[in-house]
């Protein structure tokens, strides 16, 4: 295992990325756009495309923060939205995004651990997280509640970083994301966070171990799909 600097799992960890969202609420939508260099856009389109919902149905985005995941899927099909983060700062600026765009009737958000959702099995249609999956204490626990608040046939959708497989793009990225994305943010944001996510990638599961995790929770047609080199992946499953 890599070494940390970091808490990357238990509930302490979930307290560290609360109060580490909570710090960059303000600048984090400018500096997804911006040190993705605007793909960002195009992975969260993708990753509501592999929800493949109908008009008329409920989706959960878990770990919304300031929603934008949300917004791509309202875009994509007539649909209700609940939104669920573990930040009250980054609720509090997403509910003034759905006030802008009056999606108060379409889109509500709500504080929540997804370790815990506050809802009853089988309520919704589908579910998505993205870059979310990473942040929680306990992985197992977090899909095992997925699994339960979806709706038998429900489609879960989870966007996450990874590293590339092959050796050029992998050592490209490795040196973006340890060493030039920390500055960056550094300068505009909390460098804190922006090192941190590196790190918390590298703890992540590799993608075969994350989608035999997806299985034991009794998810089917588990697949995975790369993105921009493999950089980010999509994660879809059936319940």
């Amino acid at each position: 295992m890599p070494d940390s600097k970091f808490i990357h799992s238990g509930e302490e960890k979930k307290t560290q990325v609360q109060s580490m969202f909570d710090g960059i609420a303000g600048r984090y939508d400018f500096l997804n756009h911006f040190l993705s260099f605007g793909i960002d856009h195009y992975w969260r389109k993708q990753s509501v495309k592999a929800l493949n919902m109908d008009d008329g149905q409920t989706l959960l985005d878990v770990a919304c923060g300031t929603g934008d995941q949300g917004f791509s899927a309202l875009k994509a099909t007539d649909i209700q939205v609940v939104g669920l983060d573990f930040s009250f700062n980054m609720l509090e600026l997403a509910k003034k995004k759905i006030d802008k765009r009056n999606l108060a009737d379409k889109f509500e958000v709500i504080q929540g651990d997804a370790e815990h959702l506050p809802f009853q099995d089988s309520t919704f249609d589908a579910l998505s997280i993205s870059y979310g999956i990473r942040n929680v204490g306990t992985i197992s626990a977090a899909l095992s509640e997925f699994y339960r608040v979806l709706k038998p046939g429900g489609r879960l959708s989870i966007l996450e970083f990874a590293e590339p497989e092959g050796w050029f793009f992998g050592g490209l990225y490795r040196f973006y994301f340890d060493h030039i994305l920390p500055k960056i943010a550094g300068m505009l944001s909390n460098k804190s966070a922006y090192t941190y996510l590196p790190e918390s990638v590298r703890h992540f599961p590799d993608r075969g171990d994350f989608k035999a995790l997806l299985a034991s929770e009794g998810f089917d047609w588990v697949r995975h799909r790369n993105l921009t080199f493999g950089m980010t992946v999509i994660y879809s499953a059936v319940k």
